[in-house]
């Protein structure tokens, strides 16, 4: 059994071809650069604090707070648990990735309070990624 395919235009073809790869390609790299920003955003939370030390209770624990403009030291986890990520391509053919702190304080740990200096955890992780993302993109994609 043989199948015949007779491309009609050529040019048209290859186009839509480079595009849909490119895409993949595209989508590939906003994924590893949503995941090197997430994972940098978790790692920065478990690291611990350098700030005071408070003794805990239920369950009793001792547990040192991150100081103000550190990232917020974790303390039951809960925090790096609700750090997750998003990759979606648009309709239009955008891709765009997403780290979502689902935790109901992390607003206030980014950006502070009136009565919290801000601990923010997301936006250096994204700024100790960027040269590495815009590399890989350079690299990969844009060449």
């Amino acid at each position: 059994m043989s199948i015949d395919l007779k491309i009609t235009n050529l040019k048209a073809f290859n186009k839509k071809l480079n595009k849909r790869l490119t895409d993949n390609k595209v989508k590939e790299y906003v994924t590893r650069g949503t995941m090197m920003v997430q994972n940098t955003a978790k790692e920065s939370i478990m690291k611990g604090g350098t700030g005071k030390l408070y003794e805990k209770y239920e369950p009793r624990r001792s547990h040192r707070a991150s100081a103000p403009n550190e990232p917020p030291a974790s303390d039951t986890g809960f925090l790096v648990s609700q750090i997750t990520m998003d990759v979606d391509v648009k309709p239009n053919g955008t891709v765009v990735g997403q780290i979502i702190s689902a935790a109901p304080y992390s607003k206030h740990l980014e950006f502070g309070t009136t009565n919290m200096t801000e601990r923010p955890f997301m936006q250096p992780a994204l700024q100790k990624n960027k040269r590495k993302i815009e590399a890989m993109f350079k690299k990969g994609v844009l060449k």
